[in-house]
């Protein structure tokens, strides 16, 4: 192979080759943090869409409901009881 005198190189398994200036090349460090950047995929069914969780804290669907302790305060007044839902 015929080296350029301005071009540096370095040796490789593969053989000599040169070294473009202002590239350096890619470390495990630079492998590890564009893996930890990404989005973690679940190992079973990647392609599978997460279920939203709908239990406790939160159940956006059970912050709409009537609190139990309103409608008994309500039918021991007599009063008919017509809520306004929760916000």
């Amino acid at each position: 192979m015929t080296k350029a005198s301005n071009m540096p190189t370095e040796i490789t398994p593969e053989g000599e080759q040169f070294v473009t200036p202002g590239v350096r090349p890619v470390t495990l460090a630079d492998r590890l943090a564009v893996r930890a950047a990404q989005p973690i995929a679940p190992k079973r069914n990647p392609g599978v869409r997460q279920e939203p969780c709908d239990i406790g804290l939160f159940d956006e669907a059970g912050r709409n409901q009537i609190d139990l302790l309103d409608f008994l305060r309500a039918a021991s007044d007599g009063a008919a009881f017509n809520p306004k839902p929760k916000e």
